[in-house]
């Protein structure tokens, strides 16, 4: 197996080799995270697919590696979420959360997501260089899911900033607690603001949420406004990079999308395979020994499933390190599987198709300012994701 350690810069910046190798040699295999955790790490496809799908590996015992530590006047308003919680209130939380966020209510946000994009590209046309993660790919889903929740724009530099720390591997447990406890400050006042002052937008929606005499309480709310702040800018926001950085590296399949638009949506399901902006599900527990892979984990122990690992499994994706535009059956992870399969995956792939159509079409000859390999990834077990892109428009 490869000598080079996990989670180091050298493994955030390609962290694909030391996958490959785990795949081969040690499939399920106990690791170390960051900050100290114990974990055991499962890496090929079918062991990943079958792990997301296990009844006995309860999100809400694993919930939250770091929030554990918290103190539960803030843990729990970060806690009571989808991703954080098993049948039934999983069941119960998802059925009334979906309520607000239809397809519907999604699509409808197509006008306005392009011209978010439109505007954010007008003044790159007049530069010969940006950087394209600040530039761009950051300011397009803050923007967009500020609108959706109605959250006020000008508070995205406060939410971006402490949600960057809640998912660094870098930063210490008291800066963690820090951010922690400023965000679910916000988000309480944020909540009082709309209960009192209702508006058109999916917070209101998921207040005045109703079934059958059920509703979210207090730290649902809160969770999910979280949630939903956090997944649905920090994902898209790797999602756009990263494509965008794959597409810069593969000059054939540049060239294609230019020449050809109708391929993006297969582009986009190809760059989340490829690079996938999540590099490992949220942590599970087992609540007894469950085996994957001829390998047995022991009951109580956490479970951490890679994603960028499983959609790089040469066992599922022939030629897996090759970007394949027509790639047959990509039936990738990055959104999850099972119960927990992203409930926002519908406009993270509108905002991804609305980019990668008006950056290819305003910028044909667009390239990577620097080599590859002096490109520096974002260090963590979470979000996977240049820090800049920097390029030559």
């Amino acid at each position: 197996m490869t000598s080079q350690p996990l989670f180091t810069q050298e493994f955030w910046n390609n962290p694909h080799p030391v996958y490959a190798a785990l795949r081969q040699e040690a499939p399920v295999h106990p690791v170390t995270l960051p900050n100290g955790i114990e974990i055991w790490l499962v890496t090929r496809y079918t062991d990943c697919k079958a792990a997301l799908a296990d009844p006995r590996l309860s999100k809400r015992q694993g919930a939250g590696d770091n929030a554990r530590k918290l103190d539960a006047a803030v843990r729990n308003p970060l806690t009571r979420h989808l991703l954080a919680n098993d049948p039934p209130d999983h069941t119960r939380l998802r059925r009334l959360v979906s309520k607000a966020f239809t397809t519907r209510r999604v699509e409808a946000l197509r006008p306005r997501v392009q011209g978010l994009s439109a505007a954010l590209i007008a003044p790159l046309r007049e530069q010969d260089t940006a950087n394209l993660v600040e530039d761009y790919a950051v300011h397009l889903p803050i923007q967009v899911i500020c609108e959706l929740l109605g959250v006020p724009v000008q508070d995205q530099t406060d939410f971006r900033r402490w949600t960057s720390v809640m998912v660094s591997a870098t930063v210490s447990g008291a800066g963690i607690a820090e951010a922690s406890a400023a965000f679910v400050g916000y988000l309480l006042q944020l909540i009082a603001r709309k209960r009192t002052s209702p508006a058109d937008d999916l917070l209101s929606a998921l207040i005045a949420t109703r079934d059958e005499g059920d509703r979210l309480s207090e730290d649902e709310l809160t969770s999910m406004a979280f949630l939903l702040l956090l997944a649905g800018h920090e994902t898209t926001v790797n999602l756009i990079g990263n494509g965008m950085y794959t597409l810069l590296t593969q000059p054939d399949a540049h060239r294609r999308l230019r020449e050809d638009p109708a391929l993006i949506p297969a582009a986009v399901e190809e760059f989340l395979r490829m690079e996938s902006p999540v590099e490992t599900a949220t942590s599970r527990t087992a609540t007894e020994p469950v085996t994957y892979g001829g390998v047995t984990v022991p009951a109580g122990a956490m479970v951490a499933i890679s994603l960028l690992s499983a959609d790089r499994d040469p066992d599922r994706f022939p030629s897996p390190d090759s970007f394949e535009l027509d790639r047959p059956d990509n039936q990738h992870l990055a959104f999850g599987y099972g119960i927990h399969y992203c409930l926002g995956a519908p406009l993270a792939r509108l905002e991804a198709l609305i980019a990668f159509t008006d950056l290819l079409a305003a910028f044909p000859k667009m390239r990577l300012a620097v080599p590859p390999e002096e490109l520096t990834w974002r260090p963590g077990t979470l979000i996977h994701g240049p820090t800049a892109l920097p390029v030559l428009l």
